[in-house]
């Protein structure tokens, strides 16, 4: 059985994620979409609401499980019994930087590999950055993310106003 991890943040998962969920499925048995548990950042959304916005998203997609994890992404993917490690590239800039990534995974463990997905090009300006942004001035972005969380990311920026101003 081949197996698949998909690593990230998803905060929150848009449509160009959804574009590489759907594509690397494809690929693999079972595709593992990996939550990072990343203490260094500020996410908007939890660990949990964001791994529940992905398994509401990919609810259709018998081969598909999502999963938080935290420490080495190798690690994660050992314990899953991975195979391949799955990034999309939207840029030569990503390029670059996935691919010292891919090159230090496989050196901590040759057993896995890393397969780039270039983003489909409606997708390649996206980034969970620009939805947070665009969100955060009550913007339009039911073009970036997926329908089922359109409204989880306008309540979220409504819930920070209310607690803001308390």
């Amino acid at each position: 059985m081949r197996i698949g991890i998909y690593p990230g943040s998803f905060d929150p998962v848009t449509l160009g994620h959804l574009d590489i969920i759907i594509r690397s499925s494809r690929l693999v048995d079972k595709l593992v979409i990996g939550v990072l548990i990343n203490s260094s950042k500020n996410p908007l959304f939890t660990v949990q609401e964001r791994v529940n916005m992905l398994k509401e998203v990919t609810k259709s997609m018998p081969n598909v499980e999502v999963e938080a994890f935290e420490g080495l992404l190798v690690d994660f993917a050992d314990l899953k019994k991975a195979d391949i490690i799955v990034r999309g590239l939207r840029a030569v800039t990503d390029f670059e930087y996935e691919l010292q990534i891919a090159q230090i995974n496989h050196k901590v463990n040759p057993r896995i590999d890393t397969v780039f997905l270039t983003t489909s090009v409606e997708f390649a300006y996206l980034s969970s950055s620009v939805v947070r942004e665009i969100a955060m001035y009550n913007g339009r972005i039911d073009e970036l993310v997926p329908k089922e969380i359109v409204d989880k990311v306008y309540q979220k920026y409504k819930d920070i106003k209310k607690s803001d101003s308390i």
